[in-house]
C-alpha cells in the first residue's frame, strides 16, 4: 500500500515550513540580542538565568516521580467514577498496565546510554556549548524542537502506512483516560524521535530549560488524554470564551485530542486523520491538520479493532496476532480501514439473493 502522492507533496511541503519553524525562535533571539547589543555568550560562564529555588524543586520532583503519581492519582479517580465502564477487559488491562511499567524499566537505559556514550563520541567539543543561551530563549527553543519533532513523528505514523501499525496501539483503546495515555507499541516507544534531539540539546547546555518543557508538555498531554474534560468551562462560561478560543488553537485540549481518538469521522467531531498535536496544537492550526469543535466524540478507539492479545499489540513485529484479518496478523492488511467494503459484504448479499 503506497502513500498517495497529494498526501506526499503535503508532507514535503509542511516539512520545509517546519524548517523554518525550527529555526524561529534562534533567529529571534539572535536579532533580540542585536538590537540590544546583548552578548549573553561572552560575560557568564553560569546560567544566565534560575528560577527560585523552591518552584525548581517542584520541578524536579514532577520530571521524577511526582508526574507518575498524579497518572495514577487522576487514573484512580476515573476509575473510582466508572468511566471506563465495562471497557476495560483483562487483556486491555494487562496491555495499558504493560505500557506503563516496561518503557521505564527499557527506554531509560537506552537514554542513558545514548547520552553518557555516544554522544561525547558523535559530538565531543559539544558539551554545554549552548549553556550561555538566556532560559526563557532556551524554553523556547526546546519547547518548539521536542514538539515539533513529536508531532512529525505522531503525523507520519498516521499518514505512512506501513508506520501505522507501530502506532496502533495507542488507539486500539475503546476508551480516553489515565489507563491508555502512555498506551504505545514498544517500538514506537523506543524511537521516540524528540527524545533523542531533547537529550543532544540537553548535552548541549540546555538541560536546564528542557527540564521545565518536559513537566509543563507532560501535564498538557497527561490532561488531553484524561477523561474529565477540563476544558468544558471554557465553551460554557461566556466571560471564558476567549480565553478558550486561544486556548484550543494554542495547546490540546480534550476536545481536541478526543476527536484525534475517535473511531469515526462520520458524526463531524472525530479527526483521527488529523490533531495531531501533542503540547501544541498550533502545529496543526500552521499545517491545516486540525479541527475544533468544542464537542466529545461518543465513542473512541477503531472500528475494526478485534481485540488482538496483549502482547501482540505490545511488541508487534516481533509477536504478532492469532486473530484472522487483524492489522497485526501474519497475513493482515496494513491499514484495516482502508479494506474496501466489498470484501465485507459482497458474499451475504450474494447468498440473499441465492435464498429468495
Amino acid at each position: 500500500m503506497k502513500i498517495e502522492q497529494h498526501v506526499t507533496q503535503k508532507i514535503w511541503r509542511d516539512a520545509f515550513v517546519s524548517i523554518l519553524l525550527y529555526l524561529a525562535p534562534i533567529a529571534l533571539m539572535f536579532i533580540t540580542f542585536y538590537l540590544t547589543d546583548h552578548k549573553p555568550w561572552a560575560i557568564s560562564n553560569g546560567l544566565p538565568f534560575k528560577v527560585p529555588g523552591f518552584i525548581e524543586g517542584v520541578f524536579e520532583n514532577l520530571s521524577s516521580w511526582g508526574l507518575p503519581v498524579i497518572i495514577l492519582a487522576i487514573g484512580v479517580v476515573e476509575f473510582a467514577a466508572g468511566l471506563y465502564e465495562t471497557k476495560w477487559t483483562k487483556n486491555e488491562r494487562i496491555l495499558d498496565i504493560a505500557c506503563f511499567v516496561v518503557p521505564k524499566i527499557i527506554i531509560r537505559p537506552v537514554v542513558a546510554y545514548y547520552s553518557l556514550q555516544l554522544l561525547p563520541q558523535w559530538l565531543p567539543g559539544a558539551k554545554d556549548s549552548f549553556s550561555w543561551v538566556p532560559f526563557w530563549w532556551a524554553f523556547a527553543i526546546i519547547a518548539v524542537a521536542d514538539d515539533l519533532t513529536q508531532y512529525w513523528y505522531h503525523r507520519l505514523h498516521h499518514q505512512v502506512p506501513w508506520l501505522w501499525r507501530f502506532h496502533r496501539t495507542h488507539h486500539s483503546a475503546p476508551y480516553m483516560g489515565m489507563a491508555m495515555a502512555g498506551r504505545q507499541n514498544i517500538i514506537y516507544t523506543i524511537f521516540f524521535s524528540q527524545t533523542y534531539l531533547t537529550v543532544a540539546l540537553t548535552y548541549m547546555g540546555l538541560g536546564y530549560a528542557a527540564l521545565f518543557v518536559k513537566v509543563v508538555k507532560s501535564l498538557i498531554v497527561t490532561g488531553a488524554h484524561s477523561s474529565i474534560p477540563w476544558d468544558k468551562p471554557f465553551y460554557q462560561i461566556k466571560w471564558l470564551n476567549p480565553i478558550g478560543w486561544v486556548l484550543e488553537r494554542f495547546i490540546s485540549t480534550p476536545a481536541t485530542h478526543y476527536a484525534h481518538h475517535a473511531d469515526t469521522t462520520d458524526d463531524g467531531i472525530g479527526h483521527y486523520k488529523g490533531n495531531f498535536g501533542n503540547m501544541f496544537f498550533l502545529w496543526d492550526i500552521i499545517f491545516g491538520t486540525g479541527i475544533i469543535t468544542r464537542r466529545y466524540p461518543s465513542s473512541f478507539g477503531i472500528k475494526h479493532y478485534k481485540e488482538e492479545e496483549w502482547y501482540a499489540q505490545f511488541l508487534w513485529p516481533i509477536f504478532k496476532s492469532k486473530k484472522e484479518g487483524s492489522e497485526l496478523s501474519a497475513d493482515g492488511p496494513m491499514v484495516g480501514d482502508q479494506v474496501p467494503v466489498k470484501q465485507i459484504h459482497i458474499e451475504p448479499l450474494l447468498e440473499t439473493k441465492v435464498a429468495s
